[in-house]
């Protein structure tokens, strides 16, 4: 498989969208949408490490499955707002380096003695 970056992600969704006349959905649809999906994923963990098994009548999905349905979601959600999402995840990252940069325990400071 190729690795793509989030921009060429970003790129393929709007190309396959611009096909259809009805374009993208609402943002307030597209939120409607991405909940489904996560609930989805919730399910599918919930089978997998739960104590809830899979009917025998419901379909084989995948988390991998779920999570691509989620990102081909955000993806959409993203292009109808005209958001970046590399400089989305570039924000995010830069808030959690410098913010929560204390916040948990580093592996290298495991086993570190104060004497």
């Amino acid at each position: 498989m190729n690795e793509k970056s989030m921009k060429q992600m970003q790129d393929e969704v709007d190309q396959y969208i611009g096909q259809f006349k009805e374009g993208y959905f609402s943002p307030l649809a597209m939120l409607a949408r991405m909940s489904e999906e996560v609930g989805e994923l919730a399910r599918e963990v919930n089978h997998y490490y739960g104590e809830k098994p899979k009917k025998t009548t419901e379909e084989d999905r995948t988390m991998e499955q779920e999570m691509g349905d989620i990102l081909f979601v955000l993806i959409c959600f993203a292009n109808s707002l005209h958001i970046d999402l590399e400089e989305a995840f570039d924000l995010v990252m830069n808030k959690f380096e410098s913010r929560d940069k204390d916040r948990w325990t580093r592996i290298e400071e495991e086993g570190v003695s104060s004497e």
